[in-house]
């Protein structure tokens, strides 16, 4: 322990008595730390935020999803920070004023592109940050630079959200637009191709382009005509069969007079409807009058006797028949017609198929540019819609959460921590230089040290006299030394004050 306490003294000693390069070492240290430290410009963070709705019902509506619009959000926000926006930001603010060439423009939009950065941070949110450090410029400018980026990529994002939408609606419809033209062209051109065809060919232009749409047609109708008979006859052989199990007269009861009271009766029943308000075209009123003719006539030849009755049932059936027969007979006629007509187109055609070929393929190509005109038509009109959607209705909704902040205080570097560590490496240097000079003299600062190095015994120590004068001289050297280093302490607090103050003219 003794030993250590007396290399501590002599190391103490050695630096105090080098002092002056000690301090001189931690002067030139000090100031060009301190240099560097002034050289490096404060960088200033202006932040925003700002909120982007996605629901919008007309556009689900219409097709645009918001799987659409985060899609199209994503895009705007990779885009944003390309090398034409970051050049709209550059000559739009105090950057653009350096820039004088198409070099220094592409450094000036590099740099820019490295102190901007935009992240989601919530759902719907997006933050925007911008770095300003221009060492050409005050603190106060440079503050104010950061505030008008954030301003100015805000602008842009609104841009390119709405603006930007709707040029790219505008460029697809003008696309669209020009197809259309061609489309109707070539429409146009087959048409007038048709009506030459039929002009040349007027004998087969029954078989020629309309004879084969004719053709098809009346296939199809005969498909149609085939599928409406066969339900046809499955109803009359239905109806055939309820026939055949309902009688055709019912008997008489006993005592119940036969057919004039059977008329009786239904005559009652047809002044009780007639009473309920039905009307003669009514079908319950129309079977009752059947019923009444049918039983006059028998109660005409009654001569007492129980004879049958007849079956109003089995009357309306055999209506229901006749009307079913009917309706077969016709559907048979049209059937026996169509073919006819499906025959004589199709002979036409094998007469002379040359003609019927180039009908074909004329009448084929009309189709086609005529469904191709259609639907190009439609997807036009959908676009139509779509971009006034996006115009009028601003199917993104886009709000500035939080403008951008003016900064008060730079982010970076902390110089008054890089101040006071240069002051502290300074001191360190020179103290470490008077130490290892000190360590490279062949001199003793203490006995203990003098007897380890000789190995013999040392027998005392003779103190220093100086003279009145070299007192004086000792306490002026002493004096300057402190206050050299009082001095550097006093540019360490200068450099501190004027940090601060230029950060409260910033605020």
């Amino acid at each position: 322990m003794n030993g250590l306490y007396d290399e501590i003294l002599s190391a103490l000693h050695g630096v105090w008595n080098r002092r002056w390069l000690a301090l001189g070492v931690a002067w030139v240290v000090c100031l060009l730390g301190w240099l560097v430290v002034a050289m490096v410009p404060n960088t200033y963070e202006s932040k925003a935020r700002i909120f982007i709705q996605l629901d919008d019902a007309l556009a689900e509506q219409i097709g645009i999803g918001v799987a659409d619009r985060k899609r199209d959000i994503e895009r705007i926000r990779q885009t944003l920070t390309s090398a034409v926006n970051l050049e709209k930001v550059v000559r739009s603010t105090r950057l653009g004023d350096s820039v004088n060439s198409p070099k220094e423009m592409e450094a000036a939009v590099l740099k820019l592109g490295k102190s901007i950065k935009m992240v989601s941070t919530e759902e719907n949110i997006f933050e925007i940050t911008a770095e300003a450090h221009e060492s050409s410029l005050s603190e106060a400018q440079n503050a104010k630079l950061a505030q008008e980026i954030a301003q100015k990529m805000i602008d842009l994002f609104r841009e390119e959200n709405l603006s930007g939408g709707r040029g790219e609606v505008t460029e697809t419809l003008t696309f669209v637009n020009g197809q259309l033209a061609q489309r109707e062209k070539e429409l146009e051109a087959a048409e007038q191709r048709r009506q030459v065809f039929e002009a040349k060919n007027p004998d087969m232009v029954a078989g020629g382009v309309g004879g084969v749409q004719r053709l098809e047609a009346a296939r199809t109708e005969l498909r149609g005509i085939d599928a409406d008979l066969a339900g046809a006859q499955s109803a009359l052989a239905a109806i055939n069969g309820q026939l055949a199990g309902t009688p055709a007269t019912l008997p008489g009861a006993p005592g119940t007079g036969g057919p004039k009271n059977a008329l009786a009766l239904a005559q009652t029943d047809l002044a009780n409807m007639r009473a309920r308000g039905l009307t003669d075209n009514h079908p319950d009123v129309i079977n009752v009058k059947n019923q009444i003719a049918a039983l006059r006539t028998a109660a005409q030849g009654d001569n007492g006797n129980l004879g049958g009755v007849p079956n109003p049932a089995y009357s309306s059936l055999q209506s229901i028949k006749a009307d079913r027969e009917a309706s077969v007979q016709s559907l048979q006629a049209r059937r026996t017609m169509t073919q006819t007509e499906v025959a004589n187109l199709t002979s036409r055609q094998i007469n002379d198929p040359e003609v019927a070929a180039e009908a074909q393929r004329i009448g084929r190509d009309y189709d086609v540019l005529r469904a191709q005109y259609d639907k190009l038509l439609q997807d036009r009109e959908e676009l139509r819609l779509r971009g006034e959607v996006k115009t009028e209705r601003e199917a993104v909704k886009f709000e500035v959460v939080d403008p951008p902040t003016t900064p008060r205080a730079p982010i970076a570097p902390n110089r008054p921590v890089l101040l006071l560590g240069v002051l502290i490496v300074g001191l360190g240097a020179g103290v470490g230089a008077a130490f290892a000079l000190g360590q490279l003299r062949g001199s003793f600062s203490t006995t203990t040290k003098l007897e380890k190095a000789i190995g013999l015994p040392v027998l005392g120590a003779i103190s220093r006299t100086l003279t009145e004068a070299a007192q004086a001289a000792r306490q002026r050297q002493l004096k300057l030394f402190f206050a050299g280093a009082g001095a550097l302490g006093g540019v360490f607090v200068l450099l501190m004050a004027v940090e601060f103050i230029q950060r409260s003219m910033v605020a």
